[in-house]
């Protein structure tokens, strides 16, 4: 099975860039979205083939996300059930039979970390929501974590330590995450892989220079991990300033 995650940074605009042509020619049976910057009824998609779900921000024109899948779920809930958190569209979660599978757009800590004490309470109560569903079925999660967890993950770790995206705090909660149980899909595939991200600044020509980061991720309980077969960055796919990412299980 191929899994897809995207931040579009608003699908609208990245339907003007060649969305559609990868959606149909990548062909994978679950493909979802973050920063759709949607609201209802603004944008409808034909997709024959597939059952659409979407989570929109009470704020117009942010956050948001999408999930579109070849196999009907079981059951689908939007949120994390912590009113708190669950007014910007950020999350879906589709149950199948012997999994969940999530897509999630993380909450960024913003210029001069105004937003980080939020985040750390997302951190805390997103983590307390997964290991729940964990602890009934193997948990599959994907999207923009806003969050780079390595040096290794980003070009520049000198000059951005303490930048929103790679607090020492921020970096810790993921690793929280791994000790609890789940795996860093890429790096259980490429652990000492450099220079391979997914998202560049709109500015200094960080794209073409390849300054990025690492911050998009597909995440799975460790029980899966007999089943991944491989995990990829799709880097010269165009149309947002995330590019897409990928999971292949068996």
């Amino acid at each position: 099975m191929k899994f897809i995650s995207w931040n579009v940074n608003g699908l609208r605009a990245c339907m003007q860039k060649g969305f559609e042509d990868f959606f149909k020619e990548i062909d994978a049976d679950i493909f979802c979205l973050q920063e759709t910057k949607l609201s209802e009824g603004q944008l409808s998609m034909e997709l024959p083939e597939y059952h659409q779900y979407w989570n929109y921000a009470d704020k117009k024109g942010y956050s948001g996300t999408a999930l579109f899948t070849k196999k009907e779920p079981l059951n689908v809930t939007y949120g994390i059930g912590v009113d708190e958190h669950d007014h910007e569209g950020r999350v879906i979660t589709a149950e199948y039979e012997d999994y969940y599978f999530i897509t999630v757009y993380v909450p960024n800590s913003q210029r001069e970390l105004t937003r980080l004490d939020y985040r750390m309470e997302w951190e805390k109560d997103f983590l307390s929501y997964i290991k729940k569903l964990d602890e009934k079925k193997p948990v599959i999660y994907c999207g923009d974590l806003n969050v780079a967890h390595k040096e290794i993950d980003l070009k520049n770790p000198k000059s951005n330590h303490h930048n929103a995206g790679f607090t020492d705090e921020e970096r810790e909660c993921f690793s929280r995450v791994l000790d609890s149980g789940f795996t860093d899909t890429f790096r259980h595939f490429y652990p000492d892989k450099t220079d391979i991200y997914s998202w560049w600044s709109y500015m200094f020509h960080a794209r073409e220079k390849n300054a990025g980061w690492r911050i998009d991720y597909f995440v799975t309980s460790k029980r899966l991990e007999n089943r991944l077969t491989d995990a990829k960055i799709h880097t010269d796919i165009q149309g947002s300033d995330h590019c897409p990412v990928e999971l292949d299980i068996e």
